[in-house]
C-alpha cells in the first residue's frame, strides 16, 4: 500500500494551458473565474505563482488542489495558510484553513459541477453526480482549503 499524497505531475499540455490562463489573468481577463495564486515557497521564502480556480459554496471561497498534494499544497501548508489571490493589479489577501475529509464532498461536487470540463481528467472518472460515498472516498486525495479574507501579507 502507498501512503505517499497523492500527486498528479501536470503534461505539456496542462503546463501550457496553466501558463496562458496565468498571463490572462495577470493582465486582468480572468478565466471563468480563475485567479493567481501567490504563497511563499516553504524553502526560498520567496514568492510562487499558480493559476487556481477558486470557488464559492454557500457565500464561502475554497480552493481545491485537483492534482492532489502539488507544490502550492506544501507551500501554503508551511505558509500557515497565507497567501494572496491576483487578478490584474487586484490583489485578494487570504488566510486558509484546510478542511476535514467528511466536510470536502460538498465542495467536491460544486467543484466538479463547475470546473469539470478542465479538471476532470484529475477525478478518474468521478463526476458531480457522483454518491457522497464516493466523494467521502476520493477526498483524502484532494486537499481543499476555505478562505477568509485576510489583512496584506507583504
Amino acid at each position: 500500500m502507498n501512503d505517499s499524497p497523492r500527486y498528479v505531475q501536470p503534461k505539456k499540455a496542462t503546463n501550457f494551458f496553466n501558463e496562458s490562463v496565468a498571463r490572462l489573468t495577470r493582465l486582468g481577463i480572468s478565466v471563468y473565474g480563475s485567479r493567481v495564486l501567490y504563497v511563499r515557497g516553504r524553502k526560498s521564502g520567496e514568492w510562487r505563482s499558480n493559476p487556481v480556480n477558486p470557488l464559492t459554496v454557500d457565500g464561502t471561497r475554497y480552493l481545491v488542489a485537483p492534482r492532489g498534494t502539488t507544490q502550492w499544497v506544501r507551500n501554503l501548508r508551511a505558509a500557515d495558510g497565507t497567501g494572496e489571490l491576483r487578478i490584474g493589479r487586484r490583489v485578494e489577501p487570504f488566510r486558509a484553513t484546510e478542511i476535514t475529509d467528511d466536510d470536502k464532498p460538498a465542495v467536491l461536487r460544486a467543484y466538479l459541477k463547475k470546473w469539470k470540463w478542465e479538471v476532470g481528467v484529475f477525478f478518474d472518472g468521478v463526476d458531480a453526480k457522483a454518491s457522497e460515498e464516493t466523494l467521502r472516498g476520493i477526498a483524502p486525495g484532494y486537499p481543499v482549503f476555505r478562505l477568509e479574507p485576510a489583512t496584506v501579507t507583504r
